[in-house]
């Protein structure tokens, strides 16, 4: 029988490298479905032997436990719906403050750990190596069990001026809605919008004209007039101001910043700063030297040099890692609970704990913290592509 040629003579298919990896990756997918179908499996089949329905018609029952703070109007006969929008509000409440407060700080000591007094640059390197190095959870029980629990009870409060300051937190005055305050937020609202439109209008005119015409200060006018009409109409604020004042029971009128929001805040915001400020430092290290010597050459003073040459320079490169300490400080207030504060994490364990339905809870708090992650993501991929600067 004559011998068939090399050429001629097909490859196996196991021995053919175009579709070993093929069959490896379904092989993969198929042992990972599996997995997981076994686990859920195993799940479905213990909350029905628990007599657990996985449904969340639960959530219109009565919740029957109190919040201790609350942005909205919650009663104990409300419903387990409310309650977890009521966690929801206090975990945006922490992580918006945190994010604002965590990127003040963290630019000023990014800066100033560059600064050429030899004090600030120590005290600006100390700070950072003391709080990024402590974990936070040891931070935030710091906060609340060895701060704000060792200050005095209410009665012998510490205070400041207005500030009354105790082991429940501090109390302050706080404005409070009058029979005008509509008629201002609509007012202020079309005077922010009448600012715009004239300085762009006024900025367009000058461009085409050559000739000065002032577009900032026209804004200004346009922001201040309506305001002023509205006062003179109305002879009232946009609201008043209500001062705390001492009852049975502690301080009632103005705003509690209680104990457990002031622990949870301070820690996650001075741990973030840190990162925040390295982040900073790293990116104004990464303008090129020549822009400075351009700069000194121009003769701009060194706060001159950092606003207008460095910074809108640096910002390309600070934005994508502060996304990710903005996402961080968001997951991280999760960790309220440790101090006692009602996010959204102790609203959905109270909730888990009277169902028994863990399997739910778990769900809506994976679903609220992806959403609110995917949120400022996409806010920060806005505000950095207004930041870029255009090159030719």
């Amino acid at each position: 029988m004559p011998k068939r040629p090399a050429s001629d003579v097909s490859t196996p298919f196991w021995r053919d490298n175009r579709v070993i990896p093929i069959i490896f990756q379904i092989l993969f997918v198929i042992v990972v479905v599996s997995v997981i179908g076994y686990f859920i499996n195993n799940a479905l089949i213990a909350l029905d032997q628990l007599g657990i329905p996985l449904g969340f018609e639960f959530l219109t029952n009565t919740a029957s436990f109190n919040i201790g703070e609350s942005l909205i109007e919650y009663q104990a006969t409300d419903t387990y719906l409310r309650a977890v929008l009521v966690g929801l509000l206090n975990t945006v409440r922490v992580s918006l403050i945190g994010i604002i407060f965590a990127t003040i700080i963290g630019f000023i000591v990014g800066i100033a750990r560059l600064s050429s007094n030899w004090l600030v640059q120590k005290l600006a390197s100390i700070y950072i190596e003391i709080f990024r190095n402590t974990p936070l959870l040891v931070q935030i029980f710091i906060w609340y069990f060895a701060v704000f629990l060792a200050l005095p009870q209410v009665k012998e409060a510490i205070h400041l001026g207005p500030f009354h300051i105790s082991n429940r937190g501090i109390t302050m005055p706080w404005f409070v809605a009058n029979d005008a305050s509509r008629s201002w937020l609509i007012t202020i609202l079309i005077a922010i919008v009448l600012s715009i439109v004239l300085w762009k209008v006024v900025l367009k005119s000058q461009v085409m004209s050559g000739k000065r015409k002032f577009p900032s200060l026209w804004a200004i006018g346009g922001l201040l007039v309506p305001i002023l009409l509205l006062f003179l109409v109305t002879h009232q604020g946009p609201a008043n101001l209500e001062y705390p004042a001492m009852g049975n029971f502690g301080y009632t009128g103005g705003y509690n910043l209680s104990a457990n929001f002031l622990a949870i805040f301070l820690g996650l915001t001075i741990y973030t700063a840190t990162y925040i400020a390295e982040i900073v430092r790293g990116g104004i290290l990464s303008v090129s030297k020549g822009q400075l010597e351009a700069s000194n050459a121009l003769g701009l003073k060194q706060s001159t040099t950092m606003r207008l040459v460095v910074l809108p320079q640096a910002i390309r490169i600070i934005i994508p890692p502060l996304t990710s300490q903005y996402l961080n400080l968001t997951k991280n207030s999760s960790l309220a609970i440790a101090a006692g504060f009602p996010d959204l994490v102790a609203v959905a364990e109270t909730i888990n704990n009277q169902t028994g339905r863990a399997i739910q809870s778990v769900v809506i708090m994976i679903i609220v913290y992806l959403v609110l992650s995917i949120l400022t993501s996409i806010f920060m991929n806005i505000f950095n592509k207004k930041t870029q600067i255009v090159e030719r």
